[in-house]
C-alpha cells in the first residue's frame, strides 16, 4: 500500500514505518537518500536503536543502498524491527551478526569472506547464532540449539568437526590466537585448533571441572574453576604451565593477560602472575602495591592495574606501557584502562584520558588531547585507539594505518554505540544499525567505500 503524497513539495519522500512500541509515524528523509538515513530518523523517532527497516514483502532493506537502489518512491509502509548486533573481529577480517532479522556479513581478507566458506547451516538459515568468537584467522558461533559451528583456516580452528559431537549445550567460547575453547553447560571444556596453542587439554582433562571462566592470549588458556582455583592449558612459556604457582591461585576471580603471560586478580584484591617473565609475568618490582585491584588491562608485554582508590600500578616492558612514571601524577581516579599492543589509555571519572607507552601506537595522544572528553569507552587495534564520546562520536590516535586515522569517514561516526578492532582497522555500529569501518583495507577497514560493497552480506533467516 501507499499513501499520498510521496514526496513533500521540496522532494523529501514520506514512508509510513511501524515502529516497536507498536506505533506507526511519519517518517522524512530527503530525496536522495540512503537507507541508513532513513533508519536514523526511524530511530529518532523511536528514542532508540539499532532498527533494520522490512517492507510488506518481507524484504529486508540494505542499509547501504540509495532509496532509488532498494525501489522506495515515498508513501511505502515499512516495518521497523528492533535487533541486537554482535561483532567480533579476527586479525584480518569481521562478522557482524544481526539478531532480529538475521543478517549476516562478513568483511576483510579474502580467505576468510568467501561465503561458499560458511557453514550450510548458517548460509541456509536454519539457526541463528548466541555467540561469535575469533581467533587470527578463524571463526566459530554457538548456535541457538547449543552445538558450535566454525570456519576459516583450520590450522586456526576453522574446523571443529573432530569435536562435534562433543560440542552441546556450550554457553561460552573463549580463544587463543590459533585455538578455541567452549564451556558447556555442564562446567566441562573442549577445544579444537592447534594442538600447543591451546587446542588439546589431554593434561588436564581431568582438573577442567566447574569451568567459570577462560581467558586466552596468544597460544595459551587460563581458566577460573569451582570456588576459584585456576587450571591452564597451552604453550607452557606462554602460560600454559602454571604449577609453580598454583598455590597461589586460589580464590581467584578474574584474569587478565598480554601476549605470553597471565595476570589474576584475586577476591582480596591481590594479584597473582605466571608466564614469559619479560612480558609481565615478573611483579617482583611493584608486588607490594598490587592491593585492592579492581582492574588489569595488558599490552603486548606489560600490564596495568587499577587499584581501589583509582590510581595506578604497571608493570612489565617499559618500551611497551609498564613505565607510566611520566603520567604518574594524571592517573587519579582512573575508571577503565584499555591496551594496543605497545601502549595503554585510561579514561579517569571526569571523562577525560591519558596515554602512555610506545608514542606511535597510541602512547601519545596529544593532537587530540583537546577532543578526549566526556569519553565513555575505549576500544584498541594492535597499534590505535579509538574512543567513544558521551554524544556518540569517536575520537582515534595511534598509527594512522592501523585505525589511528579517521578522518575520511568522521562524518559518518555519529550516534556510534560499540566499536571492534581487528588487527590494523576498525569497524563501529551506530545506533541505526549501520556500520562504518577504518583502516587498513586487507584486515577490514574498507567494508565500503565510495558507494562500492566490499563485503559478503544476506540475510538467511
Amino acid at each position: 500500500l501507499k499513501d499520498p503524497p510521496m514526496e513533500n513539495s521540496n522532494g523529501s519522500k514520506v514512508f509510513h514505518v511501524s515502529l516497536p512500541s507498536g506505533s506507526t509515524q511519519e517518517v522524512v528523509v530527503p530525496g536522495g537518500s540512503r537507507v541508513v538515513d532513513l533508519q536514523d530518523a526511524a530511530v529518532k523517532s523511536h528514542g532508540h536503536g539499532p532498527l533494520r527497516l522490512v517492507t510488506e514483502d518481507g524484504h529486508i532493506l540494505d542499509p547501504r543502498n540509495r532509496l532509488r537502489e532498494e525501489s522506495l518512491a515515498g508513501g511505502e509502509y515499512l516495518t521497523a524491527v528492533a535487533e541486537k548486533t554482535e561483532l567480533v573481529a579476527s586479525a584480518f577480517a569481521f562478522v557482524m551478526y544481526t539478531s532480529g532479522v538475521g543478517h549476516i556479513e562478513i568483511w576483510g581478507l579474502k580467505e576468510l569472506t568467501r561465503r561458499q566458506d560458511m557453514p550450510r547451516r548458517i548460509q541456509e538459515g536454519s539457526v541463528k547464532m548466541l555467540q561469535l568468537a575469533a581467533t587470527d584467522h578463524a571463526f566459530a558461533a554457538i548456535l541457538d540449539d547449543g552445538t558450535v559451528t566454525a570456519w576459516g583456516d583450520r590450522r586456526y580452528g576453522g574446523d571443529c568437526t573432530s569435536v562435534q559431537k562433543e560440542l552441546r549445550d556450550v554457553q561460552h567460547l573463549a580463544a587463543t590466537e590459533e585455538a578455541f575453547a567452549a564451556i558447556l553447560k555442564d562446567g566441562h571444556v573442549v577445544t579444537w585448533g592447534a594442538r600447543f596453542r591451546g587446542g588439546c587439554t589431554r593434561h588436564v582433562g581431568k582438573d577442567l571441572k566447574n569451568v567459570q571462566q577462560i581467558c586466552g592470549n596468544s597460544a595459551a588458556f587460563a581458566s577460573i574453576c569451582g570456588k576459584g582455583h585456576v587450571v591452564t592449558w597451552g604453550d607452557p612459556d606462554y602460560g600454559g604451565d602454571s604449577r609453580h604457582v598454583s598455590d597461589l591461585l586460589q580464590k581467584v576471580q578474574r584474569i587478565e593477560r598480554s601476549d605470553r603471560a597471565f595476570a589474576a586478580i584475586r577476591r582480596d584484591g591481590s594479584v597473582v602472575t605466571w608466564g614469559d617473565p619479560d612480558y609481565g609475568a615478573d611483579i617482583t618490582k611493584v608486588a607490594d602495591q598490587l592491593t585492592d585491584v579492581k582492574q588489569i588491562a595488558g599490552t603486548r608485554s606489560a600490564f596495568a592495574a587499577i587499584l581501589a582508590d583509582g590510581s595506578v600500578v604497571t608493570w612489565g616492558s617499559e618500551k611497551y606501557g609498564g613505565d607510566s612514571s611520566l603520567v604518574q601524577d594524571r592517573l587519579k581516579d582512573v575508571q577503565y584502562i584499555q591496551g594496543t599492543k605497545a601502549s595503554f589509555a585510561a579514561i579517569r571519572a571526569n571523562g577525560t584520558v591519558v596515554t602512555w607507552g610506545e608514542q606511535y601506537s597510541g602512547g601519545d595522544s596529544a593532537a587530540v588531547q583537546d577532543q578526549l572528553k566526556d569519553v565513555r569507552q575505549l576500544y584498541a587495534t594492535d597499534l590505535a585507539f579509538a574512543a567513544i564520546r558521551a554524544d556518540g562520536s569517536v575520537v582515534t590516535w595511534g598509527d594512522p594505518h592501523s585505525g589511528g586515522d579517521s578522518r575520511a569517514v568522521q562524518s559518518e561516526l555519529q550516534n556510534v554505540q560499540l566499536i571492534r578492532g581487528s588487527s590494523t582497522a576498525f569497524a563501529a555500529i551506530l545506533a541505526s544499525g549501520g556500520c562504518v569501518t577504518w583502516g587498513d583495507r586487507l584486515a577490514g577497514g574498507d567494508r565500503v567505500r565510495k558507494g562500492h560493497k566490499s563485503s559478503q552480506s544476506w540475510w538467511p533467516f
